[in-house]
């Protein structure tokens, strides 16, 4: 059959990676966008009923779809015969690199960060439904899961672009195909600094009005800075490849 061809193959993975990748990333806007306003407004009693009944199923998922993403997504990149160092090199190979440490980041934040952070959540709402006490540390690890998720957020925006740009983008325009040594250089030098810095503002998780914090207090803000971010970044590599 030619599904089992290494033609086949490929496509499975890649029919995978973008159905986990629609899972992960779908619920992950389903929690920025829907689940965190509305339980806002939730009495306390309901609130934690939610946490404790449906937090649970959707993480789940949510986890796993990164997991599945991740893995379906390092055997497309393993099958890909282009994928060697010389491509590496070229405008489309860094931008495909640059998708995948922007994700590899995410999946991270996702299984040590915020599902380690919403179990002790989900616990405290389990305890309260119970009768006993709040845990202290509940709140902590809340706002932890948050700056997290609000995080992976922000960098799904130019995840997403480049991802997709390597080749419905940059092979198709005028992009310089093999940069200079020293521009590529430059080039990580800049996503390295973007990446750290976003990535230590979640790590440290600021308390909410911070400046610091601006861009995960409010999802319409972390929309606003994940276009940023990519805007800074297509104009960095304007500069440096276009």
């Amino acid at each position: 059959m030619e599904i089992f061809t290494e033609a086949g193959i490929e496509f499975l993975a890649r029919y995978g990676h973008i159905i986990s990748g629609i899972t992960w990333i779908g619920l992950l806007y389903y929690f920025n966008f829907v689940q965190v306003p509305a339980f806002a407004a939730f009495e306390a009693g309901s609130r934690n009923e939610a946490l404790a009944k449906l937090a649970p199923r959707a993480l789940w998922w949510f986890r796993w779809g990164a997991m599945m993403t991740l893995a379906f997504g390092l055997l497309l990149f393993i099958l890909q015969e282009q994928y060697d160092a010389d491509y590496m090199k070229s405008t489309p190979g860094m931008a495909i690199l640059t998708g995948i440490v922007m994700a590899t980041i995410m999946f991270l934040n996702v299984w040590l960060v915020i599902w380690p952070n919403q179990r002790t959540v989900i616990a405290n709402a389990e305890g309260l439904l119970a009768g006993g006490e709040a845990d202290p540390a509940a709140a902590v690890a809340a706002r932890k899961a948050a700056c997290a998720s609000r995080t992976n957020t922000l960098l799904s925006i130019p995840m997403l672009f480049f991802m997709v740009a390597t080749s419905h983008f940059f092979t198709l325009t005028d992009f310089e195909l093999l940069p200079e040594g020293g521009d590529r250089a430059v080039w990580w030098i800049v996503v390295a600094v973007v990446l750290v810095v976003i990535e230590g503002i979640a790590l440290r998780a600021p308390a909410p009005g911070k400046p610091e914090a601006w861009h995960i207090d409010k999802h319409q803000n972390t929309i606003i800075g994940g276009f940023v971010v990519l805007a800074v970044l297509y104009v960095v590599m304007e500069i440096l490849f276009g």
